[in-house]
């Protein structure tokens, strides 16, 4: 196991029969809480793109705290992908399927410039729509997706074949 791997697993709260029975939720709160392990994945993440990339998508809504922070530390711009209906003006937007099932997300028109290469980043992958609508929305506006930053992947739900046309890059697996 890596050493971000390791901060990662060592960070993260299971919470059972959360949010339903049977469930092992996985909180990546304490990983935010903690000023060490998360400055541990923005600096990865940070060492890893300097100079690579020109935006940073985070996703609705943990992305958005990993997202915002690592935009912060490149020195780029920060864009958020939303839930329909939150964001003003004219807007994009790309429906999925969830594990428990579907939503739509939204990126507005002129956020990202063709061509940028962007980043996209969220906190967890599951079964991968979430993640593949963002990336989808971003290419749509004619942006790049240049990578892909995932904190914790939950393997067993198949999420990693869906982004298999994008570079990857999950910090932990669960």
């Amino acid at each position: 196991m890596s050493a971000i791997a390791a901060i990662v697993a060592g960070s993260l709260r299971n919470v059972p029969d959360f949010p339903s029975p049977g469930i092992l939720f996985k909180d990546i709160g304490p990983l935010i809480a903690d000023p060490v392990a998360f400055a541990a994945v923005i600096e990865h993440w940070r060492a890893r793109h300097t100079g690579r990339l020109e935006v940073i998508v985070g996703i609705d809504a943990r992305g958005f705290i990993f997202g915002a922070a690592l935009a912060h530390a490149l020195g780029t711009g920060f864009v958020p992908v939303r839930k329909a209906g939150k964001l003003p003006g004219p807007t994009i937007e790309r429906s999925y399927d969830l594990e428990y099932g579907s939503a739509t997300l939204a990126i507005q028109v002129g956020a990202i410039s063709a061509g940028q290469r962007a980043f996209v980043v969220d906190d967890v992958l599951a079964t991968g729509g979430t993640a593949e609508a963002a990336c989808r929305l971003v290419e749509e506006v004619g942006a790049e997706v240049a990578g892909i930053g995932i904190v914790l992947e939950l393997a067993g739900l198949g999420g990693r074949p869906r982004l298999a046309e994008w570079d990857l890059e999950t910090l932990a697996t669960a």
